[in-house]
Order: C-alpha cells, then structure tokens, then sequence
C-alpha cells in the first residue's frame, strides 16, 4: 500500500469512534500497524507539529491526555536521530517522574522507539544512550544544582508547572543550552498560574502550540465523556482539559494585583533587627517527609500595628538538624523574639529538634486543628485590608498564596503549601490579641 493510502486511511480512522477505530485496526495485518504506528508524521494534530520560524523555546500548553508526552517523545526522537552527537537534556518533576514518564511511560521515548532501533537505557546513571550516538540525561526540576555546569544542544521540560523550583531550574538549563549552532526547548505542560510558565508565554522567543484533551482520538470515549459532564465548562476544565492558562485561580485567597500593590521592595534589603519594627516571629512547618520542604519565614510588625513579610528561608529535602539550623539562622539574621513551629509533623520532636539546634530559641509549638488552607482565610483577610505588606520579592512563596482557595482547595504548586503555612503561622502570632491585665481584688 502505498504512503498516500496509509495517510488516507489514518484520516478516516481518526474521524471514527474508538470502539470503530479498533475494529478497523485489527482487520489490518501487523506490519501495517506498525507502519502506521511508527510513522508519527501520520499521526501528530496540529498542536503536536514543531513551529516554523526561529524560536529558541516551543511551549506546547494542552489538557491531561492531549498527547503532550508523545510530542515530546517524538520530538526528541527525530533530533537524536539527525544530530549522532547530541546532548539532550530530559527535565521532569523529579527523576522518578523523569524515568516513569518520559522514559519508561507508555507515551515515553522508550515506547516511541522503532522497531529496528534499540536505544540503551541505563536507570541507574538516568541515562539513555540513542542508537545513533545521541545520548539523553534525565535531571529534576526540584533541584536546579543538577543543571548548573552540565551543556545540552537540546532539551525536554516535562509538567513544567508542577516543578518545585522551577524559576531557578529553566534558568540553569538554559544557560547551559549552548552546544551547537541551535539550541532549543520543548516544554510539554498543563497549564498553571506560576511565574516561570508566565515567564516562558511572555518571552519573545517562545513559540506556542496547544491542544485539548477532547482533540486526541486515543482517548477513551467514556473517559471524555465523564471529565466533560464533571468539568465541562469550569474554571478547572478549561485549564485541566483545554489548556487554558489563567492569571489568577478562580476564588482565590490572594491575587496577582493585590500581592502587587501590598509589595514595600525597600524593606527587602534591611537586614538584622529593623529598628521600626517592634517584633519579629519567625513561623516554621515542619516538612512531612525527609524529601519535603520546610516551610520558614520571617514576619515583624511595627509600632502601628503593620505586618511585614521579611523573608523566605524555606529549605528543602534537608535533615531534620539542617532545617533546625536553617531556623536558628533566620532568628540571628533578623533578631526574632518568637518562633512558631507546627507540631503536628513530629509531634515534640519539633521542639526537641530546634532546641538540639540552637538551646536559646524562643520557641512556641502549636498544634493545627485545621487545614493549611481554611487557617489562612483569616490571614488573607489582613492581606485584604491593607494591614500586611510584603517586604521583597518571593516567588515561591508568592505562587503558594496564590494558589489557595476559598473553602479550603490549593491549586498551586507542589503538593502542599508549605512557605504559605509558615508565613501564616507568623503573622497569626503577630495579630494575636494581647491578653488585658487583670486586677485582683483582694
């Protein structure tokens, strides 16, 4: 049969249900499946086909299912096998992410090989050595250090928005994408409100492709048919399923404009006990699991009773010592009187943990008896009012605020907002109501 044939019938089956396009598929005799397979010029929709014109970044923005995985698969494909010397940067959320996903996944590079071509995949060293010399390396988007010194020709960013770091990370990947006559970036994502995405769209390098979930005919009809009727014209689905990238979440505790007009930049660099500030509390969440993020921040308030956001010195995948150290290091740069650590990860370890740290904190241990979210409704509220200002510039931090919802939903990044939760912590105890003396009548 010839090529003109085979693209005439991929046409039609595309048009056709699922359960047709199957029964179509299985009257075919494998070595046409698998020529069909294999030829992914056949197969690719509009937003999976690479932008004209000379774009150093392709941001390819779609729904969950869009076939965002099998773009990015392909795409690296095609490059290893024209460029035999290639050096090809895989950044996911983490390595396991990166290995799962982008390598092993059904959609991954290792599943988009041909079948005359076996590329060497050693897990171990996160590595994959291509049949024509190219050689991928996986990296975590968690930990940008891994992408400061390394060079690459080409990268993929997978779920760009899910990454815990992701600012310092693209940054580090890009200066080092200096191999070759011209490096590029594939970034293969859900959208989310967080500044390195925004950063990305707005660039004027970027090109940008997209795609909706209900685009790609290998999803399964009841599928589609059940994430319509549930999300269907929300906020949610229009992001989740259609690609759509909104400024701000729907509902959200804190928007873009307000962290904006609260923002006071000349107090970002004072450093050391401010003398106009009458207390300084720094609030602690301890993190949940050895690899998580340890939520510090540094609060004051001054003699009118105006709050400040002094500092983001959140920590990540540190030991519980570290992370002790890091909190006694923040009481010293800003001279705090207070620190307010949540108990409920660690129970009096906490306590015990800072104490073996620096013996001198002033330590309080609280307990929560609500979620991280509906805690900061309050708090927001002094946001509101005009009663906090922050003092610089924390993006991650920033992005964690803003993620927070309106009856207890997050839908920033990361799992948990951990920065928000400490900054909440602080500035609860700076507007809690001072205790009136009592007179004692004798």
């Amino acid at each position: 049969m010839r090529e003109e044939k085979w693209r005439n019938l991929l046409r039609r089956a595309m048009q056709l249900r699922a359960h047709e396009r199957r029964r179509l598929f299985e009257l075919l005799p494998p070595p046409a499946i698998r020529a069909i397979d294999e030829e992914w010029g056949w197969q690719r929709l509009d937003g999976q086909i690479e932008p004209e014109g000379e774009w150093r970044i392709w941001l390819l923005m779609g729904g969950r299912g869009c076939g965002k995985t099998r773009c990015g698969a392909e795409w690296v494909w095609s490059l290893a096998r024209a460029h035999p010397d290639a050096r090809i940067a895989l950044v996911a959320a983490s390595l396991d992410e990166a290995r799962r996903v982008m390598v092993e996944g059904e959609s991954g590079l290792l599943a988009a090989a041909r079948s005359d071509e076996a590329p060497l995949w050693r897990p171990s060293r996160g590595e994959l050595a291509f049949p024509s010399g190219a050689v991928a390396q996986a990296y975590s988007g968690a930990h940008p250090a891994m992408l400061r010194g390394p060079q690459h020709h080409f990268a993929w960013c997978d779920e760009l928005a899910k990454w815990r770091r992701a600012g310092e990370a693209f940054m580090n990947l890009r200066m080092g994408l200096r191999l070759g006559t011209r490096p590029r970036i594939l970034v293969t994502t859900t959208p989310a409100p967080v500044r390195a995405l925004k950063a990305i769209v707005a660039a004027p390098d970027t090109a940008m492709t997209g795609g909706r979930t209900a685009d790609n005919p290998h999803n399964a009809e009841d599928y589609l048919i059940a994430m319509t009727a549930e999300y269907g014209g929300t906020r949610i689905g229009r992001q989740e399923l259609d690609g759509v990238l909104f400024e701000d979440v729907e509902g959200a505790l804190w928007e873009r404009e307000m962290v904006e007009r609260l923002r006071s930049p000349e107090m970002g660099t004072v450093a050391g006990n401010c003398p106009r500030l009458m207390r300084i509390v720094i609030g602690v969440d301890p993190p949940a699991s050895a690899a998580g993020t340890c939520g510090i921040v540094a609060c004051g308030m001054d003699a009118d009773g105006m709050a400040y956001v002094l500092g983001d010195h959140s920590i990540e995948g540190a030991t519980p010592n570290g992370w002790a150290l890091k909190v006694a290091a923040a009481v010293e740069q800003w001279g705090a009187d207070r620190v307010i650590a949540e108990k409920n990860n660690g129970g009096d370890m906490v306590g015990s943990t800072l104490a073996g740290a620096a013996p001198h904190l002033p330590v309080r241990l609280v307990s929560a008896s609500r979620g991280k979210v509906a805690r900061a409704e309050p708090i927001a509220a002094r946001f509101e009012a005009g009663q906090v200002k922050i003092a610089g510039r924390f993006p991650e931090l920033e992005d964690q605020l803003c993620g927070m919802t309106a009856g207890g939903g997050y839908f920033g990044p990361r799992d948990s907002p951990d920065r928000a939760d400490a900054m909440v912590w602080a500035l609860t105890e700076l507007f809690r109501p001072k205790r009136e003396p009592r007179i004692r009548v004798l």
